[in-house]
């Protein structure tokens, strides 16, 4: 399959409630972001549906055998899940491009797989990770022993839905818990189809769950329910921080958030080669039309590569072709929202205002009827006041500052709210080890802007950027709780 029809795809607004499919009431328009039309209707939990999911969650946890099925067992069950999501590409794929960011031609090579392939490596976990015997006394027996914390409540955002959904719900399942997963309500139907799923590979009902919903009814609900025993979410600052004090308040439970970024791009006159790495900047700003966390999006370059990077990169930004998510030939995805296209606007206003110069780009592109779509802009002139540098955007826009010596570049790196993440681009192994050291980053790049691909290596923010650690080990230990234990063997 390449392109398709948009009106082709079927969608079932629904909820996925104890291994069946809920049907309500549709409360809310969902619109697609290619062409502005509104495709389906979304129903919208509210406290007494939220309150009936998790019960049935709970339930399904402590009568089910899925917390003390032999780990080997439940590995084997999704790995069968991610059989079943790879043998269902021709479904998922277009699902999860119709409505959302993500083209086509993407969805086959990359999400669906990718989803997969996270379901599997985090069911290698499951008999791998356990407990520890402690050194003590040596008529003690001192132990530390993993368990499941029962209910996980995820909350998914819109600009990858069903990878960071996996991202969430791999590692809670592998570890033995139940999930009530709440996708985004612009992008909630992929996560159902994969949810279905996830039974037929025999998972049992009510082990996974979709609740469908808004923020503040649906999300706040799940968030403050006394049998959520842990929160997980990727999102904005703002919207994290609420969930933080709701977490609190009606707990207190512990939360995993991954949250904004404002990452840099710290470029050397001595990188080792100036066209791959300005192909590689661009890719970072410009990948899902900049509506990715951990894109890069302050260039902060040295005087001598200024000129030729900056050519390069705008001849990258020059090659990409917008258009609608169902056509293959799309290379520039849409921005989600007519909402969010008016906010990126607005703040590049705002930093014109304030001094910046418009290289290229800065505005809508007009060429896609209805759709919601922004050039690349590369904005110069900016200093670290400028609303360019210091909000997050969202959507491909990079700035540029200049520096003449490596401290100086240092400092500019640093931002006073994020640290999600960070590149550096030198050929001094000795420089790139001081830049590592330095960014206050949870995840830094040398000579290359992006994760690997594959789910090995944690990833998660400093400073308002969030708190505990996705993907790897980290994620998978985080779904666990551990009970520490000691036993008297000696003789009395």
């Amino acid at each position: 399959m390449t392109s398709f029809d948009p009106q082709s795809v079927p969608v079932r607004c629904a909820h996925f409630i104890g291994g069946q499919y809920r049907d309500g009431a549709p409360r809310l328009d969902i619109t697609r972001p290619s062409d502005g039309q509104v495709y389906a209707g979304l129903p919208v939990a509210d406290a007494d549906l939220v309150d009936e999911i998790v019960e049935n969650a709970w339930n399904a946890f402590k009568t089910s055998d899925w917390r003390s099925r032999p780990p080997r067992e439940r590995a084997r069950v999704m790995r069968r899940w991610a059989d079943l999501i790879e043998a269902d590409t021709a479904i998922l794929a277009p699902l999860e491009a119709v409505g959302s960011t993500r083209p086509i031609g993407e969805c086959l090579s990359f999400d669906v797989p990718f989803a997969a392939e996270g379901v599997r490596f985090f069911a290698e976990f499951a008999d791998k990770v356990g407990g520890e015997v402690a050194s003590t006394a040596s008529d003690h027996l001192g132990m530390q022993i993993s368990e499941p914390y029962g209910v996980i409540a995820a909350i998914a955002p819109w600009n990858f839905p069903l990878n960071m959904a996996c991202w969430k719900i791999a590692p809670a399942l592998a570890a033995g818990n139940a999930v009530v997963l709440k996708p985004s309500e612009m992008t909630p139907f992929s996560c159902l189809r994969m949810a279905e799923l996830a039974v037929q590979a025999g998972l049992p009902p009510g082990i996974f769950n979709v609740v469908q919903g808004d923020g503040r009814t649906t999300g706040d609900a799940l968030c403050r329910h006394p049998k959520v025993a842990k929160v997980t979410f990727t999102g904005s600052t703002a919207t994290g921080a609420s969930i933080m004090s709701a977490c609190a308040l009606t707990g207190p439970k512990p939360v995993t958030l991954e949250l904004g970024g404002k990452s840099p791009q710290l470029v050397f006159a001595d990188a080792p080669d100036l066209i791959r790495t300005a192909r590689s900047i661009a890719r970072a700003i410009t990948g899902n039309a900049g509506q990715v966390c951990v894109s890069g999006s302050r260039l902060i370059v040295q005087r001598a590569a200024y000129e030729p990077l900056v050519a390069e990169i705008q001849r990258a930004f020059a090659l990409l072709q917008p258009g609608r998510t169902w056509d293959s030939h799309t290379s520039l995805a849409p921005i989600i929202s007519a909402t969010q296209l008016q906010r990126i606007g607005g703040i590049v206003e705002r930093a014109q205002a304030a001094g910046a110069e418009v290289l290229c780009g800065g505005g809508t592109d007009p060429r896609l009827e209805g759709g919601c779509f922004y050039q690349p802009t590369l904005l110069g002139n900016v200093d670290a006041r400028n609303p360019a540098v210091l909000e997050e955007i969202f959507g491909p826009v990079l700035t540029v500052q200049v520096f003449d010596d490596e401290e100086e570049g240092l400092a500019l790196a640093d931002h006073p709210v994020y640290g999600l993440a960070a590149g550096v681009h030198t050929a001094d192994l000795g420089r790139a080890l001081r830049a590592v050291r330095r960014l206050e980053a949870g995840t830094v790049w040398v000579n290359r802007y992006g994760r690997s691909a594959d789910w090995i290596i944690p990833t998660g923010g400093y400073k308002r950027s969030g708190i505990g650690k996705d993907l790897g080990r980290a994620a998978y230990e985080a779904n666990l709780r551990f009970k520490s234990v000691l036993i008297d063997i000696g003789q009395h």
